[in-house]
């Protein structure tokens, strides 16, 4: 077994692209190497921002000779009067075997000729040859470039490349467009830690040497010291350092040998809040700010003087001995960002933030639907529209509408401007400064909660009103213009937004109506809108089967739920409209009948219910019918088992339509439960019955007991949908 190492060395390339770049490798090495019969004990993908490099262990010294069976022409083409013809003559030149190494065998389609082979391996060196050059150009990234007068792209110049087989070069050459790279055993170290060349004497050493040229080539190694490096920084200064996740994986890939410094700044400007000091160094400067060990994080808070030290840990990628000189640098840097952000701030806290909203105007959110200014318009309505469906209080009113009325207006200040990141934090702090109410305040920054998928709902019933109406509008505005979302493409992110309104409702149990409610939004946008010539109820139906296939999704891969069961909820037209005129009662269900699939309580009702529900279509009954009384007659029941079964359905009657009312499935599951030995009588046994008897009106009176069965259940679910384990 041998192993084999390639090194990709290049100009710092970008972080994103270091890391995809990684991934990919991950993915196609193991399975090009799988497709030429080669099977390695292990590959290690590697990557720093000067290189990417493939290890790879366990790898035999050629392929295994393998047997292939080839099928040629067909018999009858290949034989006549048992003599061979040219087409089995020039089959078997062409395989490289004598005609008697032919036989003939039975297809599906007819006798065919085949030929038994021995395919010789190929050695590792040869078929690494042909793959490697693949595994280059097949990368993807954005802003490929090409340099010189070369076709080769690539994220950024190649400057070299290392390919050894054990300690063998295997022999590359790569046409980089300024000239001819050729492969060799010679890497490069630390730009400044370690300038000189780093000459490689085996494949399997490649960690270790570039390790000792100050290069951890890992970035699961880097990661680990990055945490731990920070963490005790950290820990020195009293402190907690915060860490996102995505910026600790840029920075894994910004840095070859990872130091961690700490840096300083002012205590004044712990006057700012602390978003914008936070947002200063993480998202512009790559920093770690250091929270206090005792930090509130009150998003409220207007300074940070309770949560951050005036101090940050960065991670260099320079001398560790030069750690002062690097901590000097950064603070300058951080000091000017910090001073642009204090000016920013006082400048937009010198008025209040309703002084903000004229300059609504002149920024356009959709070129056919208007300004920003048109947009608050519309959230206010909407906002409106919504406090009527919830039942919202005057207090409540008033709260929604001047927080809808207010929510965009720091789109248009000096901060957000600056650091768009911001939006709706700022719009916070500003309503404070301005002496807004807390809960009209608390709603600027809830309304764009979530941002994505796990991230925290609105908390406030005004924060969830604005967020709500924001969407609503979006959605139905959008989808006026015609611009569904269609596959991958959503540019608009409207599959996140229904999304939010749909979780946001369920989390806060709202009891919104939304059939009714796209109806009323559509209509009023076609009549805002004349010119767009859109039809308010093609509008509509687009809008709730948009929201039909949310639910769906959400259902099964958020909630859980099984896709039979999401289907049973969902159901045909009928049920279709009940999900959202009710989507708090369609969430409920569908977990209610996952509970019980899972506790074996559906098993004990589904057969009988389901048996009732096939048969039920050959009648009449409508599908809203729920009391017997002018439906089923009595006196043409011919079988002991009908009367029964009429009495359980009089039992299951109330508790259906209590179930609906209240939300309250369980008693009408379990007197389902009680009442299956009696209704299955009504199938089997004894006394069952013939349903289509020959008498018509016997034959409709049992259709017309089977389909009120049917109702009754179906107030809970379509069985018909349930597929049985």
């Amino acid at each position: 077994m041998v192993a084999f190492l390639l090194e990709v060395g290049t100009e710092e390339l970008p972080a994103g692209f270091a890391a995809a770049a990684i991934a990919q490798w991950q993915q196609l090495i193991p399975a090009s190497l799988a497709e030429q019969f080669l099977e390695p004990s292990a590959v290690h993908v590697y990557g720093t921002p000067r290189r990417l490099a493939v290890l790879i262990e366990g790898l035999p010294e050629r392929q295994a000779d393998r047997q292939e069976e080839i099928k040629g022409p067909p018999a009858g083409a290949a034989f006549r009067e048992g003599e061979p013809t040219p087409a089995a003559v020039g089959f078997a030149r062409k395989q490289g075997v004598e005609l008697s190494a032919l036989e003939v065998r039975p297809t599906d389609k007819g006798d065919f000729v085949f030929v038994n082979r021995t395919v010789p391996g190929r050695s590792t060196a040869e078929v690494l040859a042909e793959l490697i050059p693949g595994w280059i150009t097949s990368l993807e990234g954005k802003r490929f470039m090409r340099w010189a007068d070369g076709s080769l792209r690539f994220s950024r110049p190649i400057r070299w490349l290392v390919a050894l087989l054990d300690a063998a070069v295997l022999p590359l050459s790569l046409d980089s467009g300024d000239g001819v790279i050729h492969s060799d055993r010679t890497s490069r170290g630390h730009r400044v830690l370690h300038p000189s060349p780093v000459t490689l004497a085996q494949a399997s050493a490649y960690v270790e040497t570039l390790r000792a040229a100050s290069v951890l080539v890992d970035p699961a190694e880097r990661e680990q010291r990055i945490r731990e490096q920070t963490a005790a920084a950290a820990q020195a200064e009293g402190a907690v350092a915060d860490m996102p996740q995505d910026l600790v994986e840029e920075v894994i890939h910004l840095v070859e040998w990872p130091t961690a410094v700490v840096g300083r700044f002012e205590d004044s400007f712990l006057a700012l809040p602390p978003e914008v000091s936070t947002m200063v160094m993480t998202s512009h400067q790559r920093y770690f700010p250091l929270y206090r060990a005792d930090a509130l994080r009150d998003p409220a808070a207007t300074d940070a003087r309770a949560d951050l030290l005036p101090a940050f840990i960065t991670i260099s990628n320079g001398d560790p001995t030069k750690a002062a000189v690097i901590a000097d640098g950064n603070a300058r840097v951080i000091r000017a960002r910090l001073a642009d952000g204090e000016y920013f701030y006082r400048s937009d806290c010198a008025n209040p933030l309703e002084t903000l909203l004229p300059k609504l105007a002149v920024v356009t959110f959709q070129e056919q639907l208007g300004s920003v200014r048109a947009k608050v318009d519309r959230i206010g309505a909407i906002a409106h529209r919504l406090c009527d469906q919830i039942g919202s209080d005057s207090q409540e009113r008033l709260l929604a509408e001047r927080a809808a009325q207010l929510s965009k207006a720091d789109l248009v200040s000096q901060m957000v401007f600056e650091f768009p990141e911001l939006q709706g934090v700022m719009g916070q702090k500003y309503a404070l400064v301005s002496g807004e109410p807390a809960a009209v305040a608390t709603a600027l920054r809830e309304q764009y909660l979530p941002k994505g998928a796990g991230d925290d709902l609105p908390a406030s019933r005004t924060g969830q009103i604005v967020g709500l109406a924001d969407r609503f509008d979006t959605l139905v505005s959008i989808f006026g213009l015609g611009m569904l979302p269609s596959g991958s493409s959503d540019p608009f992110a409207l599959r996140r937004a229904a999304n939010a309104i749909l979780n946001i409702t369920w989390a806060a149990q709202l009891p919104l109506n939304l059939s009714s409610l796209l109806d009323t939004l559509a209509t009023e946008f076609c009549a805002s809108f004349p010119d767009l010539k859109t039809d308010a109820i093609t509008l509509a139906t687009q809008l709730r089967e948009f929201f039909l296939q949310r639910i769906r999704t959400l259902l099964q891969e958020e909630q859980g739920v099984d896709y039979d069961l999401v289907n049973a909820v969902i159901g045909e037209a009928e049920q279709s409209q009940r999900v959202l005129a009710d989507p708090l009662d369609a969430r409920a269900r569908a977990l209610y009948l996952q509970q019980l699939r899972r506790d074996g309580q559906l098993e004990q009702i589904y057969a009988v219910v389901n048996r009732a529900a096939k048969l039920a279509v050959k009648g009449d009954l409508a599908k809203d019918v729920l009391v017997a009384q002018g439906i089923v007659d009595a006196s043409l029941f011919q079988k002991s088992s009908e009367a029964p079964f009429l009495a359980a359905l009089a039992q299951l009657q109330p508790l259906a339509q209590a179930a609906q009312a209240n939300r309250d499935y369980a008693p009408l599951v379990a007197q389902l439960a009680e009442a299956a030995p009696v209704l299955a009588e009504f199938f089997d046994g004894e006394n069952s019955v013939m349903v289509m008897d020959e008498n018509p009106a016997i034959q409709r009176n049992r259709l017309n007991l089977l389909g009120l069965l049917r109702n009754q259940a179906l107030v809970l679910a379509d069985f018909g949908q349930i597929v049985r384990g």
